[in-house]
């Protein structure tokens, strides 16, 4: 997602500057080109060879080293950066940064760089308490510089509080928000569903089915990367909810409906990814069903669910967008056809169960979009990949 951008990483003196070791190498992951800064402190936690062997790029700790090659350093990356993201950020650089003092690379180039700026606060919970910090953090979000909050929890010192900075993986989701995708969906609303929905027998029992929700939550994370205002109706997963996405939980197909029915008319677009139950339990035993020796053969009375496709797709208003999904064993395109138009769908992407690198729970899917004038096989692409194309095709519709 980050290929072609330069991400500028600084490093303060912190115990949590650890972490930042692995956001290194999940940004080298996804493509960025690296560069870090250490101030002088920073480097009594971590070596400037970590660095450098999880970047691939000298790391840069002394402001008047001559072991380079010549060009103005704090001008040169400044300009170069897409973005620089600050973690851990002490009080110290921020008491620094808010009051435009460069008395080390680090805050030489934050002070020569127009780019988006990411700050992540790690200190001692009474000196993020500070009125001073405050103050101070009040300052640098005035110039422009973005706050990521601080978590809670226990502190290296052992006070237990505010002041942790927050895990790699959270900090890489908000450098990919900045600058992952051009914002061509700003302005937009859009509902996806996913996950699967349990329909319960018992106060023990459910039927649900195998779907991870991995790929409703690409959509999402996608969806919200390039601007998007998204909703996220969620079966149980095992998943976290992507950075600036409002989830809303759900158990049952029953439950699902209701969520979806609510949002959908305020919706640009619809997509529909969740593994909905057609059918649940016409009762649901007050108490756990026991098993004895006299037991017999059991059997369960099932009644429809409500079509939630099917009722968003007749209620469309104008101009919405309404995209839903077909996990088939057989017949896969005649199938999804035949869905497409019943309910009424701008698109539908058919996936088949018997397809290798397809189906529940793994992270490639191999789907097939299929509008009413085109079809359009996507191949087998990473979930997070299949989603931007996805998202790419609604567009083109808007």
């Amino acid at each position: 997602m980050l290929s072609g951008k330069t991400v500028v990483v600084g490093v303060t003196g912190g115990i949590a500057a650890y972490k930042t070791v692995t956001l290194v190498g999940e940004l080298k992951k996804q493509g960025a080109d690296v560069h870090v800064v250490m101030t002088e402190n920073a480097t009594k936690f971590v070596t400037p060879l970590t660095f450098e062997v999880r970047s691939g790029n000298r790391c840069i700790s002394d402001m008047w080293d001559r072991n380079f090659d010549y060009d103005v350093k704090h001008i040169s990356l400044a300009k170069a950066a897409d973005l620089i993201i600050v973690a851990p950020a002490t009080a110290n650089f921020i008491a620094k940064a808010a009051n435009g003092i460069a008395d080390d690379m680090l805050t030489t180039v934050i002070l020569a760089a127009k780019c988006p700026k990411l700050v992540a606060p790690a200190m001692n919970t009474a000196m993020y308490d500070n009125p001073a910090t405050q103050d101070n953090i009040k300052k640098i979000t005035e110039y422009g510089f973005k706050l990521i909050e601080p978590a809670e929890g226990l502190l290296a010192c052992g006070d237990e509080g505010k002041g942790k900075m927050p895990e790699p993986e959270e900090l890489l989701q908000h450098v990919l928000s900045e600058i992952a995708c051009e914002k061509d969906m700003q302005g937009l609303s859009v509902l996806v569903t996913a996950g699967p929905t349990q329909e319960a027998i018992d106060p023990v029992r459910y039927i649900t089915n195998h779907s991870s929700g991995k790929m409703g939550y690409a959509i999402a994370q996608a969806a919200a990367l390039r601007g998007a205002d998204v909703t996220l109706v969620s079966g149980r997963t095992n998943l976290s909810c992507p950075l600036g996405v409002k989830r809303i939980d759900v158990t049952s197909a029953e439950d699902m409906y209701k969520a979806v029915t609510k949002a959908a008319p305020k919706s640009d677009i619809v997509i529909k990814a969740a593994a909905v139950a057609d059918f649940t339990p016409k009762t649901t035993a007050y108490q756990k069903i026991k098993k004895d020796s006299k037991s017999k053969d059991m059997s369960i009375e099932f009644k429809p669910t409500h079509d939630i496709l099917k009722e968003v797709g007749q209620k469309k208003k104008k101009g919405q967008i309404i995209c839903g999904f077909a996990m088939e064993t057989e017949e896969l395109l005649a199938n999804a056809k035949k869905k497409l138009e019943s309910k009424n769908l701008d698109m539908i992407c058919a996936n088949s169960l018997r397809t290798k690198g397809a189906g529940f729970q793994g992270d490639t899917n191999v789907v097939t979009m299929i509008t009413k004038d085109s079809t359009t096989e996507l191949g087998q692409l990473s979930k997070t990949d299949t989603a931007q194309r996805i998202l790419d095709a609604l567009m083109l519709m808007k």
